[in-house]
Formats: structure tokens, sequence, C-alpha cells
């Protein structure tokens, strides 16, 4: 039997929960606002276009082809990710887009990293529509 013995200061979930709960409601209001979570060797992913760096990921979310979108997040998974301190992140949920009345499934991946400065930025995100195979 082996015993994993984690020496965290912090509550890994309670930093998950409120990341997401920000990085969502942003996402929501003005994709823009995301931009002081993202630094220049962070990575997105999203469906099957990857971008790297600040620009390139605010760039790529302001893009994206709707005006409106409200998400809602089903599950939230956390872990610690390396000795760094970093957070492995995996939600679920749906999300509406302008003004369609079904709402799509996705599932997104984070991986935060500590800043230095007491809070965490964005490593990797991977984002990706769940479509039925109905």
């Amino acid at each position: 039997m082996v015993e994993i013995k984690l020496t965290w200061s912090l509550d890994f979930n309670s930093i998950a929960l409120q990341f997401t709960q920000f990085y969502y409601n942003t996402f929501d209001e003005n994709r823009k606002n995301l931009a002081d979570l993202y630094r220049d060797n962070s990575m997105l992913t999203f469906e099957t276009s990857a971008v790297q760096g600040v620009s390139g990921i605010i760039e790529k979310l302001t893009s994206l082809p709707f005006a409106q979108i409200k998400h809602q997040l089903f599950t939230l998974d956390a872990q610690p990710s390396n000795e760094a301190g970093g957070i492995l992140v995996m939600v679920t949920g749906a999300l509406l887009v302008d003004e369609e009345q079904r709402a799509m499934n996705y599932t997104q991946v984070f991986q935060l990293m500590p800043d230095g400065g007491g809070s965490y930025f964005v490593f990797n995100d991977v984002f990706r529509l769940i479509y039925s195979s109905g």
C-alpha cells in the first residue's frame, strides 16, 4: 500500500471552485477581461485550434461567433498537479449562446500554476464541445 501525503497549505478544491466561478462569470460578461489570467507561455486549445500567448488566446476567445453566452457548470474536479503547486481542474457543463434554446455540452481542463504573488494563472486551457452521437 502506498501512502500519498499532500503538504498543501491551501485547499486546491476551494481554489479551483473560486477560479472557475470567476472565469465563467468573466467569460460570460466580457471575454477580453480574461487576459490577466493568462501569460505569454500559456496555451489554449479550443476544439482543434491551438494558440499560445495572451494576445493569441484573447483574440481567439473574442473572435468566437456569438454575442452572448451563459455557462452552467455540472461537475468540477481538481487535483494538485506538480511540485510547483499547480492545480489541474476539469469541468463539465452546458452553455447557451445567443438566442439558442438548446444547450451545448462541453468539457474544459485548466492547468493552473502559481504566479509567485499568491495567485494562479492559466498555463494550459483545453476546451471541447461534446456532440451527441445521435
